[in-house]
């Protein structure tokens, strides 16, 4: 028997650890044998179909003579092209990422009265936080991270909620939008508490604005002075835009759609989603490219030198480099091939803000980098299809320029992706079907069992 002896209970896990990774591993050679497609990919990095919808629509390939071949990508929402629908936010100089949530949720762009209703809703609901929500439950055991701070409070508000079991669609479009409207204060507020109780800042708590947009309401809650540009704003609610939807078959989207399945509830279903959402190979992403860039920065003496840039990214694929992982973060995407369209978007609002920050150096780095990573990885390894710079490549670099501290990077990212989440719960539920349970091969052999005494 274990005794309280800290060191005896650590040897002992580590050796149940080195038992779980012997008796766990699994021959790679049987993912081809059974032709099973490994994180529903086949070889080209194409998802498997599992599933319909209409609301998100990732396009990198047209067929040719009967096959697939590359294009430049297009994303789309309900079928409108996001670069068509954020130009026309960019040419009336409006905010669009309420007019996205509502095309995304209802299928169809609103006229200007019910853009204007809809907006009033979110804004109603944005300043309805539970009475003593925020001192009850955000200050008390802050978190060093805010997505499961993010995921507390969510699976917090079930308790709040008289109808938090009743999944009709009028019930759970309803909690859909008040979570969508409440993501932005819930991830602020909770990275004020732990900053102030872990750090020793000062604490402030501003109150949202149900006359502003979500952008604007994210910058004046964060900002001690609640002060921000017109620039400012516009650039980050277009990284709402561009980040709110992107298919069916993302890992969180689909997490949304698997636990809808089974019939739970809202809350449940969105802190899922959530969790998927932190890891680092999904909404984590931009926080990688930012350290990789810091490590670049540190690195490359000349940032104009390109030969001295070809060699650093070398070195990051050989893992010689930053974190020894052998990948270029922000480059490459597992749909897109020639182009990432949400990368191409944000390219010329970042330059415009890296002129008015006075970084546009930083900016020469990024756009030299985009342009040669292709051509360094086409030479040092053997890819199936084309890479480009992805979202990740360029939002961490516009949240820095943003002064938004690194831990909000991926709550920024939940505070629009929840639009897409809440539109793909409320298909699963409206097209209710069977419960998702793809089948795993079991491949162990059988052995016979012996009584304890004869082990």
């Amino acid at each position: 028997m274990l005794n309280k002896d800290i060191s005896a209970i650590t040897n002992e896990i580590m050796r149940l650890s080195d038992l779980c990774c012997k008796n766990d591993r699994i021959d790679p050679a049987l993912y081809t044998k059974y032709d099973v497609k490994r994180g529903l990919r086949d070889i080209n990095g194409k998802g498997v179909l599992t599933g319909l919808t209409e609301i998100g629509d990732v396009h990198s390939y047209d067929t040719v003579d009967g096959k697939n071949v590359p294009c430049e990508g297009k994303l789309y929402y309900h079928g409108i092209d996001i670069e068509e629908l954020v130009g026309g936010f960019i040419k009336d100089k409006r905010f669009g990422f309420e007019e996205s949530t509502y095309l995304l949720l209802f299928g169809n762009l609103p006229n200007e009265q019910e853009l204007k209703n809809f907006s009033a809703l979110l804004g109603q609901y944005r300043t309805q936080l539970p009475t003593s929500f925020v001192r009850d439950i955000i200050m008390k055991a802050p978190s060093n991270d805010m997505m499961n701070t993010l995921a507390r409070s969510v699976l917090t508000l079930y308790a709040y909620d008289e109808k938090a079991e009743d999944i009709s669609v009028p019930n759970v479009l309803r909690q859909c939008l008040q979570l969508i409207a409440l993501f932005p204060v819930l991830s602020v507020y909770g990275y004020q508490a732990y900053k102030h109780y872990h750090d020793g800042q000062s604490l402030f708590i501003h109150a949202p604005d149900s006359e502003l947009s979500t952008a604007e309401n994210i910058l004046r809650i964060l900002r001690p002075d609640s002060k921000y540009t017109e620039l400012e704003a516009r650039i980050l609610d277009i990284a709402l835009v561009l980040h709110a939807e992107h298919g069916g078959g993302n890992n969180s989207t689909f997490t949304t759609h698997v636990v809808t399945s089974t019939g739970t509830d809202t809350y449940s279903v969105i802190a899922a989603s959530l969790g998927s959402l932190k890891g680092p190979k999904h909404g984590g992403a931009n926080i990688k490219v930012v350290r990789m860039f810091e490590d670049m920065k540190k690195t490359i003496k000349d940032w104009k030198d390109e030969a001295e840039i070809e060699k650093y990214l070398t070195a990051l694929l050989h893992k010689q480099a930053f974190d020894h992982a052998g990948l270029i973060y922000g480059i490459g995407h597992a749909v897109y091939s020639l182009s990432d369209p949400r990368a191409n978007i944000f390219k010329g609002f970042v330059k415009n803000l890296a002129t008015e920050k006075g970084r546009t150096d930083e900016f020469e780095l990024y756009a030299a980098v985009e342009r040669l990573a292709p051509e360094v990885i086409a030479k040092e390894r053997r890819i199936y299809k084309g890479v480009s710079a992805n979202v990740d490549f360029y939002s961490g670099f516009v949240y820095s320029m943003l002064d938004l501290p690194l831990e909000l990077y991926t709550p920024i990212f939940a505070i629009a992706r929840i639009a897409g989440w809440a539109a793909h719960r409320i298909e699963e539920i409206i097209n209710a079907g069977k419960i998702i349970r793809p089948a795993y091969k079991n491949v162990a052999p059988k052995t016979e069992y012996k009584p304890l005494s004869e082990r």
